[in-house]
């Protein structure tokens, strides 16, 4: 959010008019406003060509271009990261199709805001001229489900446009009759290409800089790493590396001005080059070799280089059955919950999770047994070791399977393990071809110990000795 008030209404020419929805203003108070307003706010675009990113929504001929350009009345439903653009497609909605823009901030507003923002557009419909409102609400998923509800007249009498946006997967946050009557439009991750080119742009833009301050690749590079992704946040920082710089008497954005404007020093890491290796590398041998503290920093070192954290969370998901296995069942479980706790939160908080599950990766028993034996199976069918599926386990549910001997009980019955003792039947499973191969070696590493005693147990059942 850019604005502190729950409701405020922006002209379509774009002329920044802030304030409650209904206000009136002057043009020269408006042009005020805009000049004082923050860069990451006089630079958002103004159509979709403008806007950094998403090349998958601006492709001519998509969804989004048809609503635009067609002027066709529909609701949006905008899922994606902060600062990929969801607030600047409502704005651009409503600029490119003359309608009015209302906001209505999920974090502030109840259930009468909502119902006093239709209530002005369905009136502005029939007494203005027809003048149809673009009611964007941020962070619909901080609604209940009866301020949700409260959205639905509006959006089933067309009395306003709604544009909603949510950082959080809407099939679990969203109501599902507002999510079967919007357009869901998925926005990416901006790239580090992405985001430098929108502070390339501010700083030569006559709504941003205007050509007044020049900055060093290496401070560019600093503010990218620090935006992870966030076209605003990059935005927000160039600006004030930009004062910095001015306190100095100096137009030249270096890499000490960009630190001192965000207080954190730069990072030397390259996300695409030998360090982004280095560093993960680093990273997973630190938690396989059980050093907890080591871990912790090499992903500090990501987090504040502005890793993507999905990329974090899928290796440490590998590295639960890669490194740890079944020395510790619930590794995996750890994993994945920090995993879905980043699609879920997001960054800075989801930090946190990663966290956790870093240092329990890390003081977790260790085994490899699970690498060692698919990759030990894997070989055996790659060198040619595919036997035919003993006939006793093979389908028989269709008819004239059992007269192909498939699951007839000849020459082998089919032995239904829960009517063996212990629920273990002696039977081959295997074809013949591997019938004798031992892929699991469990170690006596951890609750692998116990899995080893038990498996041992049982193979000696299943086959006879």
């Amino acid at each position: 959010m850019d604005e502190p008030d729950a409701l405020f209404a922006v002209d379509p020419a774009g002329a920044g008019r802030a304030g409650r929805a209904g206000e009136g203003g002057g043009g020269s108070l408006s042009a005020a406003v805009h000049a004082n307003a923050p860069l990451a706010v006089r630079m958002r675009p103004r159509t979709l060509d403008e806007l950094a990113g998403q090349e998958q929504l601006r492709a001519p001929g998509s969804p989004l271009r048809q609503l635009i350009e067609g002027d066709a009345s529909m609701s949006l439903l905008l899922w994606g990261p902060p600062g990929t653009g969801k607030t600047t497609i409502a704005s651009i909605l409503s600029r490119q199709t003359g309608r009015r823009f209302v906001e209505v901030s999920a974090v502030s507003a109840g259930v009468k805001e909502v119902r006093a923002a239709i209530d002005a557009a369905r009136v502005e419909l029939v007494r203005g001229g027809g003048a149809e409102t673009v009611l964007f609400v941020d962070e619909v998923h901080r609604f209940s489900k009866a301020q949700q509800d409260a959205l639905l007249p509006g959006v089933e009498n067309r009395w306003v446009t709604l544009v909603a946006a949510t950082t959080e997967n809407p099939f679990f946050s969203v109501i599902s009759p507002l999510l079967s009557r919007s357009l869901l439009l998925r926005l990416e991750s901006l790239t580090d290409d992405d985001v430098r080119g929108v502070m390339v742009a501010a700083l030569d833009d006559e709504r941003g800089l205007a050509g007044a301050y020049e900055a060093d690749d290496d401070a560019l590079d600093h503010l990218v790493r620090l935006a992870g992704g966030d076209a605003r946040r990059s935005l927000t920082y160039l600006e004030a590396a930009a004062g910095a710089a001015a306190s100095q008497g100096t137009t030249r954005i270096d890499l000490a001005a960009a630190e001192t404007a965000v207080d954190r020093a730069a990072v030397r890491y390259d996300r695409q080059g030998d360090q982004h290796y280095d560093v993960i590398s680093a990273f997973i041998k630190s938690i396989r070799g059980s050093d907890a503290d080591a871990a912790l920093h090499y992903l500090a070192r990501m987090v504040e280089a502005g890793e993507d954290p999905r990329f974090i969370a899928r290796r440490l998901v590998i590295l639960a059955s890669e490194d740890i296995g079944l020395a510790d069942p619930t590794a995996l479980t750890t994993a994945v919950a920090a995993a879905q706790a980043v699609q879920l939160i997001g960054m800075p908080e989801a930090g946190l999770n990663l966290a956790h599950a870093v240092i329990a990766l890390a003081v977790a028993p260790k085994s490899n047994a699970v690498t060692t034996a698919i990759a030990a199976a894997t070989a055996d069918v790659r060198d040619g070791k595919i036997g035919t599926v003993p006939a006793h386990l093979r389908d028989g549910h269709y008819a004239g399977a059992r007269q192909l001997g498939h699951n007839s009980g000849a020459p082998t019955p089919y032995v239904y393990s829960h009517d063996a003792p212990f629920g273990i039947a002696e039977q081959q499973y295997a074809p013949d071809v591997v019938a004798d191969a031992t892929y699991y070696r469990p170690t006596e590493i951890g609750a692998e110990a116990a899995v080893k005693e038990r498996w041992e147990r049982v193979r000696r059942i299943i086959r006879g000795r």
